[in-house]
């Protein structure tokens, strides 16, 4: 799954690349979104690996620090990424004479950097505050990776500042990009019923459909994963959502918007194609 999940998010970022045609805010952003989802994978499934094949499965507080740090960080990336794109399809479909100047190379590199710099400092803050904790006894860490929630169980003091930190963290990183999405494809939706032609909003509303769907697997699998009370969340359960958000939905991603996006598809069968014309020659 992790090999499947590197091929088919580097498939995507190369076509991005070579071909014209997707060289637009909507594909930039996605650019953005496959190399995240290698970032990401990358900082959590090796050394998941590494614990499933080793016998004695120990991580140093280093190293445990820097994973959570990076798997937090790229992980709200996504999430603030994710509302960026869902504005980029708002300006597209509800003020398309704008778009161009809305969205211009500027304004995306600056969104682009907003949305990491805003990870960075999330990570930053969450990091500092849970590795400050005392962990007593054996430091048994119930989980495949250092997460903030396990590194909280473990803990021997009051958790209760950081288990505060972590509901605003949950508030600010998911719960108001979420809303954000929401509230875009609202406006979205109700300009697409305004077009006359049913083929007109089939046509403008497929270009909705992969980020739509990447939406509900991202941000249904993480609120249901942090925003529920910590009593009614099960260890085994924290592990499952935690190995789907890691491991299913980056490897997920490419082939949602490689099936689901026409020009995506072109632009893969032009690429194949050229490739098997040169091989000929």
């Amino acid at each position: 799954m992790y090999v499947i999940t590197l091929v088919g998010n580097i498939v995507i970022i190369v076509t991005i690349r070579i071909d014209p045609c997707l060289d637009t805010p909507m594909y930039f952003f996605l650019g953005n979104l496959s190399f995240l989802d290698i970032c990401y994978t990358s900082s959590v499934v090796p050394q998941m690996l590494v614990h499933f094949l080793a016998q004695h499965k120990a991580i140093s507080f280093s190293r445990c620090t820097a994973q959570l740090y990076v798997s937090l960080s790229l992980g709200s990336i996504e999430f603030i990424l994710l509302a960026v794109m869902a504005y980029d399809r708002y300006v597209a479909i509800c003020n398309p004479l704008h778009y161009t100047v809305t969205m211009s190379r500027r304004v995306c590199i600056q969104l682009a950097v907003a949305s990491w710099a805003s990870g960075f400092l999330n990570s930053l803050v969450q990091t500092t505050f849970t590795m400050r904790l005392p962990f007593c006894g054996f430091n048994i860490i119930n989980h495949f990776a250092c997460e903030a929630v396990a590194l909280i169980k473990i803990a021997c003091s009051n958790t209760y500042v950081n288990e505060i930190i972590l509901m605003m963290a949950s508030v600010l990183i998911l719960i108001i990009p979420c809303s954000f999405i929401i509230l875009s494809y609202i406006y979205i939706i109700s300009s697409i019923l305004r077009i006359c032609s049913s083929e007109g909003r089939y046509k403008t509303f497929s270009t909705c459909t992969s980020h739509i769907t990447v939406v509900m697997l991202c941000y249904g699998t993480a609120i249901f994963a942090y925003m529920r009370p910590r009593a009614s969340v099960s260890p085994n359960q924290d592990k499952m959502f935690s190995l789907f958000y890691a491991v299913v939905t980056p490897m997920l991603n490419p082939v949602i918007y490689s099936l689901r996006n026409k020009e995506v598809k072109e632009a893969l069968a032009k690429a194949m194609g050229s490739g098997l014309s040169s091989e000929k020659r």
